[in-house]
């Protein structure tokens, strides 16, 4: 049986050190302060120095940059040399070109080697686009073949979903997400906004007025999502996801791990990809069918 790759971009969420731990290759994005040049996240700067620049700086917005075409064929031709299949999970070619990155070095490539390279629009991003690499990792491992690892991942991701609260709309506001009118309103009321991730968009789910009643719908959402498939441990898994307040969050993530008994329960960091529209408090959790279920 022929051999695999599997690829993913910088929103997945993965450390470096779990990205060589699940044997997959991650091409970054990059950020930029002010007029600081752009750094490539995990390797020019790591997460949480980037989310003190978002604390120490709370009136700067960041700027994120998505791989390039370039980049990829590097990463390709790496692999293409040695004879490896690519399977490549991108983040929702909703919030980024990435996708599109990856699909036009898959062409450059191709005409170069006779390596299959499939890029998949993962419809997701930040610690649920890392659940999909993971488990695309754990079909690969159990001696699935290239391509019903494929049909594997295609026929599960719209089962994912992202439930999430920030503080503020300022971020959002800033990278295009919502109406400038709305942003001076909820800032103004100090709402704390309550937003959904499915079939590649956010969505907005409610305001709360504190960041505890906040938490509380997110759960609720999930509670009601996990009914609604009729989830159970066997065919479900779960992913925290948390920005600059790691003590909340591990409050957060040991609440759901209570409420989800016997269920894998992830805990990752959110990526700068993400926080650059979230700021430093974003805080939620992801949820997906498993691919072999």
């Amino acid at each position: 049986m022929q051999d695999y790759k599997i690829i993913s971009d910088g929103s997945c969420d993965l450390t470096l050190e779990k990205a060589q731990e699940l044997d997959v290759e991650i091409v970054p994005f990059s950020v930029q302060f002010l007029t600081e040049d752009y750094q490539k996240e995990g390797i020019d700067i790591n997460v949480r120095d980037f989310y003190e620049k978002l604390v120490n700086n709370p009136t700067v917005f960041p700027k994120s940059s998505l791989p390039s075409i370039n980049e990829y064929v590097e990463v390709f031709k790496k692999y293409a040399e040695k004879g490896l299949d690519i399977i490549c999970l991108c983040i929702t070619s909703k919030f980024s070109g990435s996708y599109n990155s990856a699909l036009n070095a898959k062409k450059i490539v191709e005409e170069e080697y006779k390596t299959k390279i499939t890029v998949i629009d993962t419809t997701v991003n930040t610690v649920l686009q890392g659940l999909v690499v993971k488990e695309t990792v754990r079909l690969k491992r159990l001696g699935y073949s290239y391509d019903d690892v494929i049909k594997a991942i295609n026929s599960h991701l719209s089962t994912g979903r992202i439930f999430f609260t920030i503080k503020g709309l300022s971020y959002l506001k800033n990278g295009g997400r919502i109406g400038k009118v709305s942003s001076i309103i909820g800032d103004l009321l100090k709402i704390t906004p309550i937003i959904t991730l499915k079939e590649g968009e956010i969505f907005s789910s409610g305001v709360a007025l504190t960041r505890t009643r906040s938490l509380a719908k997110v759960k609720q959402l999930l509670q009601a999502y996990m009914k609604e498939v009729q989830a159970s441990p066997d065919d479900y898994c779960l992913a925290v996801g948390y920005g600059y307040d790691i003590e909340e969050a591990k409050a957060f993530y040991e609440e759901i791990k209570r409420n989800y008994l016997n269920y894998q329960v992830d805990f990752e960091q959110i990526g700068s990809t993400i926080a650059v529209h979230t700021g430093p408090h974003p805080l939620g959790v992801g949820v997906i069918k498993k691919f072999d279920k």
